[in-house]
């Protein structure tokens, strides 16, 4: 792909303009009201955030192996070469331009910008309400101030003067394959087949990406948001090989209508090969009802996906919001979940069947 393909003369188009993103809203809109979908979880809600949510515990980095701990929905945390690196953190209780209306969370959020630990690096893959949220980066921002090092903000094309806005001092824009440097890790910008807006008349104005980070002994991989194109798989081949994939199974349904900007559990299990990753980890999913699928029907699906692709939890990690896991040693997480009386992963596997 040609370094300016993506860009045009009123924005920016994807890696495969030739699939479709969205289509019809308004069909949509019509047809999950006749069909009253998304339905509730089979426990219903409160049993589903009990199921699937946890205070997180950040004593538990160690600067000699890397930590990932999920915070719902997009947002992952990640412990590696001593510094905290977070990915479209929204920590709002609305995925709206509005407080009083728009997507609010089904399970509460784990934590808020004060008990994080001091952030260095924050990831932005888009200006969508759910990734990129205007109460949660002006608390980082003022977090900042008072930190012994700054909180550096890195976003695709157009984002930057927004940030800025919003009192973010150290915020540097990249284009898809630019890479950023910051002390000891590499951050690549890397393609993802979405789109961008924040208002009706900004329409891929700016870019989406997913992104990279990668020290001398570890490779991540940030989905962002992202249909599937059989361009994904370059990522690896060009950027170095993957420890972890953070990767979306959620907000997939009806497929008509989101396939062109969202991929499905079976999507990320075939992306979890093509990548050759060593391990992925479940997002997008769970924190908000944003297309039609019910919140406890993405893991479901995942599980059958891994099932007939050989794979299990060990390769594919679902994890509960707010719950971690150190990338070098399953192990270790199976034996902090009985620490802590969580359910291990062969009774969530047996939860999942149960409801299939």
């Amino acid at each position: 792909m040609k370094a300016a393909a993506h860009h045009t003369e009123t924005g920016f188009q994807n890696p495969d303009p030739g699939l479709r993103i969205a289509g019809d809203f308004w069909r949509w809109q019509r047809e999950r009201r006749r069909s009253g979908v998304p339905h509730p979880p089979a426990l219903g809600y409160e049993a589903f955030a009990a199921q699937w949510s946890q205070k997180p515990d950040f004593t538990l980095a160690d600067d000699a192996a890397p930590r990932v701990w999920w915070l719902g929905h997009a947002c992952v945390l990640l412990r590696v070469d001593g510094l905290w690196v977070i990915t479209d953190p929204v920590l709002s209780r609305r995925a709206s331009p509005l407080s009083f209306a728009g997507p609010s969370r089904k399970v509460r959020c784990v934590v808020d910008v004060a008990a994080l630990p001091a952030i260095d690096v924050v990831l932005i893959s888009h200006n969508h309400y759910d990734h990129l949220d205007s109460a949660t980066v002006r608390a980082l921002a003022r977090r900042s101030q008072s930190q012994a090092r700054a909180t550096r903000f890195l976003v695709p094309l157009g984002l930057a003067s927004k940030l800025r806005g919003w009192g973010c001092a150290d915020v540097h824009e990249l284009d898809w394959w630019q890479r950023h440097e910051h002390a000891s890790l590499s951050f690549d910008c890397v393609p993802a087949q979405h789109w961008s807006a924040r208002g009706l008349f900004d329409r891929n104005r700016t870019l989406w990406c997913g992104w990279t980070v990668r020290s001398r002994r570890f490779g991540f991989y940030f989905a962002g948001d992202t249909g599937y194109w059989s361009g994904l798989a370059e990522i690896a081949k060009r950027t170095g090989a993957i420890d972890l994939a953070a990767l979306p199974i959620g907000a997939y349904a009806p497929r008509w209508f989101m396939q062109g900007q969202h991929i499905d559990p079976q999507q990320a299990v075939q992306l979890h090969r093509e990548l050759g990753a060593r391990h992925s980890l479940a997002i997008h999913w769970g924190s908000f009802e944003l297309a039609d699928d019910a919140l406890d029907e993405p893991p479901q699906q995942l599980q059958a996906a891994l099932a007939a692709a050989g794979l299990n939890q060990r390769d594919f990690w679902l994890l509960r919001q707010g719950e971690s896991r150190a990338i070098q040693d399953y192990r270790t997480a199976i034996d902090e979940q009985h620490r802590h009386g969580l359910p291990s992963t062969n009774q969530r596997e047996s939860s999942f069947n149960s409801r299939q």
